[in-house]
């Protein structure tokens, strides 16, 4: 084997790229005078396998190329399953809470707007900025993931591709909005999914796997990291879910309840049995002697193409650019529908957030090529998002109807100072304890440190958030005896019937639902 010709491997890049532009752009033009409210979102449109494919599309971007076949090598078997499955089954959170948010604020197509209505103005800039720094950080890892494939693939240089990938998905994006990703990324979920089976099917029908290699690596035997993330993975992911505004746009573009169910059920199975194949790439490395168990695991999927026909390796080239074009334009889509949700409240014109959202791609490309680690780049957002959904979600039942803003602010950033503490008193150095907060040492250090900061996020957190509660009402109820008012702080608030069934359409849900007005303090 060898990897494909220069000439070769630029047209099946380009090619594929340009087919990608010309459908965008061409469905763009046919719905250039869509409004605007269906250009950020398109609540209540979709039914079930569109859905589906839509889910997997943006669920995987080229990345996983990188991080699932080196969980493989370092924590074998059981890190293989375990990542697939806290990868794949965090999605199910999305079809049970999408249709009681949606009913609570039934005009939402992004979290931050129940959010806004909930906890107030100030706790939903925060989510909003969190949000944004969430896409921003994955847009990072994405370019950076397809840049580092194609230069492993074939030998050219990265940055006319990840250049390319830019231009195609922003142009497209741009153009035509939340629908243009929705189509586009069906397609490319259902590419996705063919080439994945034929790739599969190529390695394990010319990869030659030597037995004795199967007991001598340990891949097969249980570790240190393979417990803890048993812990670490599901929290990690099912809270960084919250803030990615391309999911959220997705379930709230269901028709009804069970095309999200049907379609998030059937984008789960897909999911977790794709991550689990690509993940086992790095234990048939080993086994085949294409890598040893001390080799960096992250270029195991790699290594073992090598031993592959060359055209198995345009496959994969094409999958490769679905997987990432996909991902990319579904964060790009969800940037424009946040940034002009929770910033600008939908009254800025939205070609000023197209403009903006194009600037924001140049940062993006410079830190793309400087990316040290692309599971790290996880790992940071994880922890944000760790400290706050917990706080956040409380609001969620209206028997904490208490809950308020302000013990969500405070707990949000309560959470990763108790990380940074936590760090400081394990390692027993300040400077190590910042640098837990980055978790620059990654999930695979051998020691308590990761996993003591995926504790240390949520459960510190919720004990900021409920000092702030302490001390908030503690300042209201001196400000009330001060004043000679009477002591509300804990009196139920005041519901307002909404009727929405202009919103909801027909459907079998209910039409008339109650709004709560949330306060911040």
């Amino acid at each position: 084997m060898g990897q494909p010709s220069f000439e070769a491997s630029n047209a099946i890049i380009y090619l594929t790229y340009g087919a990608f532009l010309l459908l965008g752009t061409g469905l763009a033009w046919k719905m250039r005078n869509q409004p605007k409210a269906e250009f950020l979102a398109g609540n209540r449109t979709q039914t079930a396998i569109p859905l589906a494919l839509n889910f997997i599309a943006a669920a995987m971007g080229s990345g996983i190329l990188f991080s699932y076949p080196q969980l493989g090598v370092l924590a074998g078997v059981q890190g293989v399953v375990v990542y697939a499955i806290a990868s794949a089954c965090p999605l199910l959170i999305f079809a049970a809470l999408a249709p009681i948010i949606r009913r609570k604020c039934p005009e939402g197509f992004v979290l931050t707007e129940w959010t806004r209505q909930r906890y107030g103005v100030v706790t939903a800039l925060y989510l909003g900025a969190l949000t944004l720094l969430t896409l921003f950080l994955y847009m990072v890892a994405e370019l950076s993931a397809i840049g580092q494939v194609i230069e492993a693939l074939t030998g050219l240089d990265g940055l006319p591709v990840i250049i390319v990938e830019c231009v195609v998905t922003t142009v497209y994006t741009s153009l035509g909005g939340f629908k243009i990703s929705f189509i586009t990324d069906n397609v490319q979920g259902a590419m996705i999914c063919c080439l994945i089976i034929i790739a599969t099917i190529t390695i394990g029908a010319k990869t030659e796997i030597k037995t004795e290699l199967i007991a001598e690596s340990g891949l097969l035997n249980s570790s240190l990291v393979g417990w803890q993330l048993v812990y670490i993975l599901p929290v990690a992911v099912l809270t960084n879910d919250f803030f990615l505004a391309n999911y959220w746009l997705r379930a709230f573009a269901s028709k009804t309840d069970k095309d999200l169910w049907v379609g998030v059920s059937v984008a789960m199975v897909v999911i977790l049995v794709v991550l689990a194949l690509v993940g086992c790439t790095g234990l048939i490395a080993v086994w085949s002697g294409a890598l040893g168990t001390e080799d960096d695991g992250s270029v195991a999927f790699f290594l073992l193409l090598e031993q592959l026909p060359n055209w198995v390796v345009g496959i994969v080239i094409v999958m490769s650019v679905c997987l990432s074009t996909a991902a990319f334009d579904s964060l790009q889509s969800a940037m424009v529908s946040s940034a002009s949700n929770d910033i600008c409240r939908n009254r800025l014109n939205i070609w000023w957030i197209r403009a903006a959202v194009v600037l924001v791609i140049f940062p993006v490309v410079v830190l793309a090529l400087k990316a040290p680690s692309i599971l790290q780049i996880y790992l940071i957002s994880d922890l944000l998002s760790a400290a706050t959904i917990p706080v956040l979600m409380i609001g969620l039942s209206e028997r904490f109807y208490w809950w308020r803003g302000f013990e969500v602010l405070v707990g949000g950033l309560g959470g990763i100072l108790t990380v940074f503490i936590f760090g400081t008193i394990y390692y027993g150095d300040a400077q190590l304890g910042g640098e837990l907060i980055l978790l620059e040492q990654g999930l695979y250090t051998g020691d308590w440190g990761a996993f003591g900061a995926f504790v240390a996020a949520p459960v510190g957190g919720l004990l900021w958030g409920f000092a702030a509660l302490a001390l908030r009402l503690a300042v209201q109820l001196v400000q009330s005896k001060v004043r000679g008012t009477r002591f509300d702080a804990l009196d139920y608030p005041v519901a307002t019937p909404v009727d929405d069934s202009s919103v909801l359409g027909d459907t079998s849900d209910e039409a008339t639902t109650t709004k709560i007005v949330g306060k911040f303090f």
